[in-house]
């Protein structure tokens, strides 16, 4: 310290900061507070939204707020980095060890079974979440806020509401469900729930509440948690090492490794990692029968992949920092190579286990790098290894597929494996890199989503292309269907959708637009499913592409409380037969006076003929007119009575929150953008303001739930289509229709505009422009209070939302 000290001004420059997260990090953050005037600069690629709470405290200690650089998309787009996709491939365990997790999964559904009965304990189970979330009265008296509630145990607020996603209880007041809510509750869920109902609710004095307390730990240890006298705590779970290490996985890589033989062939060059060379003890007595003992090593998998003959071909190899291991049919070609590389160097084979173990006087040091060349010239196109030896410092530019089959989930260790592939090839300049993650997953268990949990945290915070073209963040870059908060229903599907882009690496290199512009900013979007945005044959033609649609114009019709049609008599107007009538008129006084007054009957006969042909073209066209005026009552009656595009919505959101001084942009700056699969993506171009209008967005196609302050109106009038040959439509207004009612559907005014008449007035203005005609309502008024007890719940358009962000 007083040798830095002296140094007089000090500028610490910290390459690959990461690994300063945690004990490391903090030695270092005591010496820098005896060198106060040092100058400490931190590089890294590891992103700050995934930082856990304590490494984002140290990091802002060390080096204050993160001064953002390039990002990853920025590099590929300016060619710095390989365009890249990333793929996932979902399995399910095998046989053996699907009867394993469905027996140890029934020993905790019995006892979830038995603890939402009546008469589980002195005070049940259900009606204790009732009064603890739903009524939850303080002991000193009033209602806690939800919002209070929720920034205290978060936890337990999400786990309330996923049980009220599956209807086991009531919506608490205040509470609103969100995108992570809309699944079913997980073992997560319903441990936290169950902790706290034994630690608070269960009298220990009680001998029924005894019973179930017991009842409830000899079932917890089934899902890797133990209940203690301070609640509940989670400890070693068999369930994970099975999915973590099942066979099915190790069987995916060789599929995997095929595929992408297939796809590429001899520019194949892939590594996999592992997260050990072999077990270091044997798997628990629970465990033996269904797990191998070297079950998930990386020697089980090289002598998978050089068993298999679709990828004994491709010399698979095996290197560790103990251990370098062949097929029997590569030992050769790599000890004359390595003996060409080492000369002097002894190096011999030995059999072990069906591979061929290089030995002689070498260490790790020397072996990794002829490992490299040897993989690098294409003598060995698979390479499997320990995340420890080949992750941060190996540098192999010709890697092009990875497949990650660790379980680690830190930012280091996430950086290290995303990084092996992305370095650019000077032997194949159109390079374009795979990286592929394995996940098991069970649904007969309910901790069955564990894998996937990892594999989420895996590409939190982290950008990727997805099938479409757009950088996302997160697992929607993989696949835009996959979701953070459950595993896919179909995981064939997905798979399927994988091989199809593994098999274009062309297509993944055309989405990334090398060379084009950027912003280099995340937008936040709304993904809306089941919405009818824009007109059909518009959503038809960008579906097909795959890009932004246009804006809609404000609608020609909007419908109010009622609707009064023109023309309400259909009868001619006597003023438009006007001639007709004169002739008739002066035709009949002719005849009157034929007898009186001599040529009266010629000119009776003139004046009829006239009057005749008046009628004729008159009644045409006044007929004309009326049928003009009845093809345009139809037309008005066929638009007022279409479904509002969701577009609509996304434009009123947009305008509101302009007027409203909380945005620069408005409708103008809505972006619409249909997905292949035909799901369309909502956002504002003005990165200040997305995050506002996706929330504002999600909540005004939300369901009426929470705690709304305003309520809008939407009129809908129900009518039949127009026929196909654009004749009248049944039942259209035609002769004197009276007028027509239309049903009132509710929506939320979005919280922000919410917050005092100002904003509630300006989503009026904006509402009567693109939507529909309705006055807010306030909640705490008489009819508002009504309209909220008579509409809450109810979702006032069938649509499911997703929020996710883009990178521009």
């Amino acid at each position: 310290m007083d040798a830095l000290h002296n140094a007089g001004p000090l500028t610490l420059l910290l390459d690959e900061c990461h690994h300063l997260l945690q004990v490391w990090g903090r030695l270092l953050a005591e010496i820098l507070d005896e060198i106060p005037d040092a100058h400490v600069i931190g590089l890294t690629g590891t992103p700050a939204a995934s930082l856990t709470t304590a490494e984002k405290d140290l990091v802002d200690r060390l080096f204050g707020p993160p001064v953002t650089g390039a990002s990853i998309p920025a590099l590929v787009r300016d060619g710095y980095l390989a365009p890249f996709a990333e793929l996932v491939h979902v399995t399910e365990p095998t046989l053996t060890e699907h009867e394993y997790l469905a027996g140890q999964g029934s020993r905790f559904t019995a006892m979830c079974t038995d603890l939402l009965a009546p008469g589980f304990a002195t005070t049940d189970f259900l009606p204790w979440l009732d009064a603890r979330f739903v009524s939850r009265d303080a002991r000193e008296g009033g209602l806690v806020g939800w919002a209070a509630l929720a920034a205290q145990s978060p936890e337990l607020t999400d786990a309330v509401l996923r049980l009220h996603h599956q209807g086991l209880i009531a919506l608490p007041d205040g509470a609103r469900v969100h995108e992570r809510h809309r699944h079913p509750p997980q073992a997560e869920d319903w441990t936290a729930l169950i902790g706290d109902y034994a630690k608070n609710c269960l009298d220990p004095d009680s001998e029924r509440d005894k019973a179930a307390r017991q009842r409830i730990r000899s079932a917890l240890p089934s899902v890797g948690y133990h209940l203690t006298h301070n609640g509940i705590r989670r400890g070693a779970s068999p369930v994970d090492r099975v999915l973590a290490r099942s066979a099915a996985k190790s069987l995916a890589t060789v599929e995997i490794i095929a595929a992408e033989k297939d796809a590429v062939g001899p520019r194949l060059r892939a590594l996999v990692l592992c997260d050990h060379e072999r077990a270091s003890a044997r798997a628990p007595a629970a465990l033996r029968g269904v797990l191998r003992d070297d079950a998930g090593s990386a020697w089980l998998q090289v002598h998978q992949l050089a068993t298999d003959p679709r990828t004994s071909v491709l010399d698979p190899l095996l290197v560790t920092g103990r251990t370098v291991a062949t097929g029997p049919g590569t030992s050769a070609a790599f000890l004359e190579f390595a003996r060409a590389e080492l000369p002097g160097v002894q190096l011999s084979v030995r059999e072990v286990d069906g591979l061929h173990v290089v030995e002689g006087g070498w260490t790790s040091r020397t072996w990794v790098g002829v490992v490299t060349r040897f993989l690098e010239s294409g003598r060995c196109q698979v390479l499997v290894g320990t995340r420890a030896l080949l992750g941060e410092g190996w540098d192999a530019r010709g890697v092009n597929t990875v497949v990650d089959l660790t379980t680690a989930t830190t930012p280091t260790a996430v950086v290290q494996s995303r990084g092996r592939a992305l370095r650019l090839d000077p032997e194949w300049p159109e390079k374009t890199a795979h990286t592929w993650t394995v996940v098991c997953v069970s649904r007969e268990h309910p901790r069955g989503a564990a894998d996937w949990s990892r594999f989420v945290r895996k590409h939190e915070g982290y950008l990727g292309v997805s099938a479409d073209g757009e950088v996302m963040s997160g697992v929607a870059h993989v696949d835009p269907e996959l979701s953070p908060y459950e595993p896919p229903t179909d995981p064939r599907a997905v798979n399927t959708r994988m091989l199809a882009r593994a098999a274009d690496r062309a297509g993944t290199r055309e989405r990334w637009r090398l060379g084009s512009g950027y912003e280099d900013t995340l937008l936040p979007t709304l993904r809306v499913y089941g919405s009818r945005a824009v007109p059909a044959e518009a959503a038809a033609r960008a579906a097909e592409a795959g890009r932004d649609v246009a804006r809609p114009e404000p609608p020609e019709v909007l419908v109010g409380d009622q609707v009064i049609w023109p023309e309400p008599d259909g009868t001619p107007p006597v003023r438009k037969l006007l001639p007709t009538v004169v002739f008739g008129a002066v035709t009949a006084l002719c005849l009157v006076l034929a007898p009186f007054v001599p040529g009266m009957l010629a000119a009776a006969a003139g004046f009829g003929l006239a009057a005749l042909v008046h009628w004729w073209f008159d009644t045409r066209r006044v007929r004309q007119e009326i049928l003009v005026k009845r093809r345009e009552a139809e037309r008005i009656r066929s638009l007022a009575g279409r479904p509002v595009e969701t577009s609509r919505y996304a434009c009123a959101v947009a305008d509101a929150l302009r007027w409203a001084g909380h945005s620069a942009s408005g409708a103008e700056g809505v972006r619409v953008h249909v997905d292949t699969d035909g799901v369309y993506r909502f956002t504002l171009a003005d990165p200040e303001s997305a995050e506002l209008f996706t929330e504002s967005l999600d909540e005004t196609l939300g369901p009426l739930v929470g705690d709304p302050r305003y309520l809008i109106p939407r009129h809908v009038l129900t009518v039949p289509e127009p026929s196909a040959d654009g004749g009248q439509v049944p039942g259209a207004p035609v002769r004197g229709a009276p007028a027509d009612p239309t049903v009132p559907v509710f929506h939320a005014v979005p919280s922000v505009l919410a917050r005092n008449r100002k904003g509630a007035l300006a989503f009026e203005k904006a509402w009567q422009r693109w939507v529909s005609r309705g006055e807010v309502v306030h909640s705490r008024t008489e009819e508002g209070r009504s309209l909220v007890a008579a509409h809450f719940g109810s979702s006032p358009i069938e649509v499911t939302t997703a929020r996710r962000l883009v990178w521009e």
